[in-house]
């Protein structure tokens, strides 16, 4: 990644320390576990910190989330490297989340990953050199009924066909 880059580096967040909006959110998270069962907070404070982040987990959140919970700092990257929610490299402007699933792939998915491929030049994995698109292909977006589905930063965009698919991806491309 160039210094030209749009994304985030690890070195942009070499520290990392709530914002006073979403500390001032942490007590009603925490309240929703047992006092003795605290470390139960780690997904959500690490969706959290990612949000605060704008949608990855540098080193330094996971070991502020682990210092809090008081867990070791391999229990958050077990967490983190095992649900696809948590990102641990910068990501676009729209993360794209293409499901590979049998349902998704039967119905298409693998034609949206080549749209993406034409409409963006990128492959899963890749982020767009302006840094507003990343490709990532994912086990399940549980939504098999309306396969194949492509989730979007939070939105979910169901039977999508390649044409459909294409056309959403020039209306971000012109935001």
């Amino acid at each position: 990644m160039t210094k030209e880059s749009p994304l985030h580096t690890e070195k942009s967040y070499e520290t990392f320390e709530f914002s006073s909006e979403n500390e001032a959110k942490i007590p009603e998270i925490l309240s929703r576990y047992p006092e003795d069962r605290k470390a139960s907070a780690l997904l959500p404070l690490l969706e959290l910190a990612q949000r605060q982040c704008e949608g990855w987990l540098p080193r330094s959140a996971i070991e502020v989330v682990t210092t809090r919970l008081e867990v070791p700092l391999i229990r958050g990257y077990e967490v983190a490297t095992f649900y696809t929610l948590f990102n641990l490299k910068p990501v676009g402007k729209y993360h794209i989340q293409v499901c590979g699933t049998p349902p998704c792939m039967l119905r298409g998915s693998e034609d949206l990953l080549k749209t993406c491929q034409k409409t963006l030049g990128i492959s899963p994995g890749e982020t767009t050199p302006d840094g507003q698109f990343t490709v990532t292909e994912v086990e399940c977006l549980c939504a098999c009924i309306n396969a194949p589905v492509v989730q979007i930063n939070d939105t979910y965009h169901e039977n999508l066909t390649e044409s459909s698919f294409a056309t959403l991806l020039r209306e971000l491309k012109s935001c």
